[in-house]
C-alpha cells in the first residue's frame, strides 16, 4: 500500500499555488509517498463583506485547517507566515518555514506609478489595517476603504475603476505570475512589512514524529531565524496579525537587524524602533524591540484598539 502524505490548504488560487509548491518539494523528497492536497473553505474565506478585523482576525484562515489535523483528516497544513497567530493552538507546532518570496507591499494601480503620485483624497483599497495605518501615515489626506476577497476579486474591483490603488503583497503576485500588475515596491519605511510576510510556513501535530522528520529538510535556517525575531516581538505584544502591528528582520547569520512598528489605524501616531544584535539571540531581541515599543506608547494604541 502507498504511504500517504495530506496536505490541508485553503482553496484560494494563491493558497492553491502555496500547497502545490510544497507537495512538490515533498514529493521530491520523499518518492516513496503519495503527496496530495486537502483543500479546505475556510471561515475567512466565506466572510467577506466584513474588514478581518471585525470578524476574528486572520486566525479565521487558519482554524479550520487546524481542525482537520486535529482530527487526523490531514497530516500537515501550508499558511502564509502572515496569518498565523503568535500563539499556536495547544497540541500544534510549525517547525517548518521555507526560504521566503518578497516581503514588501506592493502599489498596484492603473494609473499612478507610486502613492506618492496620487491626488488629494484618492481612494485606496487594502484588507490589512497595517497597510491602511501605513499609508495613511505616508499620505494622510487619502481614503482608505476595507477591500475584502482574493488576489483576482481585488484586482478586478481596480479595474472596474472602484479605487485609484490598492495594496497588495509582492510575493502574491510574483506566486501567481501576476508580477506585471505591481506598479511599485514599497519599501520598508514607507511600508514596513507584516510579521512573517512573503514566508510560508508548515503546521502539524505535536506529537507526530513521522511527518515531523518527513518535512524538516524544507526548513531554511536563514528565514527561520528571521521568523523567530518578528514573530517574538508580536508574542510579547500579545497582538493579533489582524492589527497594525509590523516587524521586520534581517541577518548576515552572525547579526541581526529588526525593526518594528505600532501605530494607530487612522496612521496619525506610529511607534517605530529597531535593535541589533547577534543572529543566535533572536527571540530575545524580539522581545526587547517590543518592550522599547511598549515603554514608548504602543502599550496605550493596543489597549485602545483592544478596547
Amino acid at each position: 500500500m502507498t504511504d500517504t502524505l495530506r496536505i490541508a490548504t485553503r482553496q484560494s488560487k494563491l493558497a492553491l499555488w502555496q500547497a502545490r509548491h510544497v507537495q512538490v518539494r515533498l514529493q521530491t523528497a520523499l518518492p516513496e509517498v503519495d503527496v496530495v492536497l486537502l483543500p479546505i473553505r475556510t471561515e475567512g474565506d466565506r466572510v467577506v463583506d466584513r474588514p478581518l478585523s471585525q470578524i476574528g482576525g486572520k486566525g479565521l484562515f487558519l482554524k479550520e485547517l487546524e481542525a482537520a489535523l486535529a482530527a487526523g483528516e490531514a497530516d500537515i497544513a501550508v499558511h502564509s507566515m502572515k496569518d498565523v497567530p503568535a500563539e499556536l493552538p495547544a497540541g500544534m507546532v510549525l517547525p517548518v518555514v521555507l526560504a521566503p518570496g518578497s516581503p514588501l507591499d506592493a502599489f498596484v494601480s492603473n494609473h499612478y506609478d507610486d502613492p506618492h503620485q496620487l491626488p488629494d483624497g484618492a481612494l485606496i483599497g487594502t484588507s490589512s489595517l497595517r497597510r491602511a495605518a501605513m499609508m495613511k501615515n505616508l499620505r494622510p489626506d487619502l481614503r482608505i476603504e476595507s477591500l475584502r476577497g482574493n488576489v483576482q476579486t481585488r484586482l478586478s474591483r481596480l479595474d472596474a475603476g472602484e479605487y485609484d490603488a490598492i495594496l497588495l503583497a509582492c510575493a502574491g503576485l510574483e506566486r501567481l505570475e501576476l508580477a506585471s500588475r505591481i506598479r511599485y515596491e514599497l519599501s520598508p519605511e514607507e511600508s514596513m512589512p507584516a510579521i512573517g510576510q512573503g514566508v510560508l510556513g508548515i503546521e502539524l501535530r505535536a506529537d507526530d514524529e513521522l511527518n515531523a522528520a518527513r518535512i524538516a529538510a524544507l526548513d531554511d535556517e536563514y528565514t527561520h531565524i528571521r521568523i523567530d525575531a518578528e514573530r517574538a516581538v508580536n508574542s510579547r505584544l500579545e497582538g493579533s496579525c489582524h492589527l497594525p502591528i509590523a516587524a521586520f528582520a534581517t541577518h548576515d547569520g552572525k547579526e541581526l537587524y529588526l525593526r518594528a512598528c505600532v501605530g494607530k489605524p487612522d496612521g496619525s501616531i506610529m511607534v517605530r524602533d529597531a535593535v541589533t544584535g547577534p543572529a543566535d539571540q533572536a527571540a530575545a531581541l524580539g522581545h526587547q524591540l517590543a518592550d522599547r515599543l511598549l515603554a514608548a506608547g504602543a502599550d496605550r494604541i493596543l489597549a485602545d484598539l483592544s478596547a
